[in-house]
């Protein structure tokens, strides 16, 4: 008896990844073909698709038609495709408005919030290899998502980032299409404790104890690099801090995000009452680690793709 789409997606919003592997193996070769009709054969078509497979990961819960998935899965490549044609944008997917539920969107991190099937992405994401990891997770989960941004974080060219994405959705689309429903440890614990080892650490930090924090948690030889200013080591990071705490700078936590050994951390900074504009309105930490601890400390300002 075959299953009906209406049942796969409720089965794959229930957390079933398993079932989002078969829906996307029923519809691939009808998203494949839109991808081909805008963009001709080759590796743009290519990862038009795939984009559209790592949004279904995403997104698959925000589906309120369960009958249309087909039609929802070819507009998401088809969006991609003439997002490709006209230029790079900071974000893969636009889902129709008609099929999305009417609600405040959810960030990325809630919309995985899933049981199974969170546990199953971050499982597949920690599979990557490091490279492949670190721009997946600041593709689809950071607001530095713009090739041009996530070249600059990583000090590679763009033609790399493409390249490693396009590795890291192969790797993802090729799991579900293999239909992977082996139990995974449950991430929630894991997530919430890098949580709360952030939130502790800014508000160490912002005690003025910043040199606690490095002298716990970073190695003596770490690195600190700011894409297109300086390079150097632990006492970059503390004059760093230091400078911006006598401004009357301080940050707040936002987002955290955790595979491996990278760590991705995104605060607000906020500038002082009587210069509001003394610095850009957010960072990002991109921690790269050994042994829990930080190995290399990318500090970046990004153009926040979901505003």
């Amino acid at each position: 008896m075959t299953v009906s789409d209406a049942e796969l997606v409720t089965l794959a919003q229930a957390g079933d990844a398993g079932a989002l592997g078969v829906l996307l193996t029923r519809h691939e070769a009808g998203m494949r073909a839109v991808a081909v009709s805008l963009l001709g054969y080759g590796p743009d078509a290519e990862d038009a698709v795939q984009d559209a497979m790592v949004t279904a990961l995403r997104r698959v819960g925000e589906i309120r038609d369960s009958a249309a998935v087909g039609p929802w899965l070819r507009t998401v490549v088809r969006n991609n495709a003439r997002m490709t044609l006209r230029a790079p944008r900071p974000t893969p997917v636009a889902d129709p408005e008609w099929f999305a539920r009417p609600a405040t969107e959810p960030t990325p991190e809630e919309s995985l919030d899933s049981g199974a099937l969170r546990d199953w992405v971050w499982h597949a994401i920690g599979e990557l290899s490091e490279p492949d990891r670190l721009v997946t997770m600041l593709r689809y989960f950071s607001d530095a998502s713009s090739y041009d941004q996530i070249a600059a974080l990583c000090g590679v060219p763009v033609g790399t980032v493409r390249s490693r994405l396009s590795h890291a959705r192969r790797a993802l689309a090729g799991g579900l299409r293999a239909a992977a429903t082996s139990t995974h440890a449950d991430v929630r614990a894991a997530g919430d404790a890098r949580w709360r080892e952030g939130v502790d650490m800014i508000a160490t930090a912002m005690r003025g104890d910043f040199d606690q924090v490095v002298h716990d948690t970073w190695w003596p030889d770490a690195q600190m690099v700011v894409p297109g200013g300086p390079r150097g080591g632990r006492e970059l990071a503390l004059r760093g801090m230091t400078s911006d705490l006598n401004a009357g700078v301080r940050q707040r936590l936002r987002t955290v995000v955790a595979s491996g050994d990278v760590l991705i951390w995104e605060t607000d900074l906020l500038s002082p009452p009587d210069n509001p504009d003394h610095c850009p309105p957010a960072a990002l930490w991109l921690q790269v680690l050994r042994e829990g601890r930080v190995r290399q400390l990318t500090l970046f300002h990004p153009v926040p793709a979901r505003l």
